[in-house]
């Protein structure tokens, strides 16, 4: 193996979301921002809810109205 080409790894680095909830875990980074975790994400909360992402469900929404009608 070639020396010197590994990124250097952080046992402790931080984890933040943008529901506020923060842990550490080991990364390459020292620290990582995220926009959903087990916190807020519907599949850990029970909740039924859509995770939007650039308004691409709203977009389907539309499409499939129009075409019903």
């Amino acid at each position: 193996m070639k020396e010197k080409i590994h990124p250097k790894y952080y046992p402790d680095a931080k984890v933040v979301c943008v529901c506020g909830n923060t842990f550490t875990t080991g990364a390459t980074k020292k620290e990582l921002k995220v926009e959903v975790c087990s916190k807020c994400h519907p599949f850990f909360t029970g909740e039924q809810r859509i995770v939007d992402t650039a308004g691409r469900v709203e977009r389907f929404r539309r499409r499939y109205k129009r075409a019903q009608t």
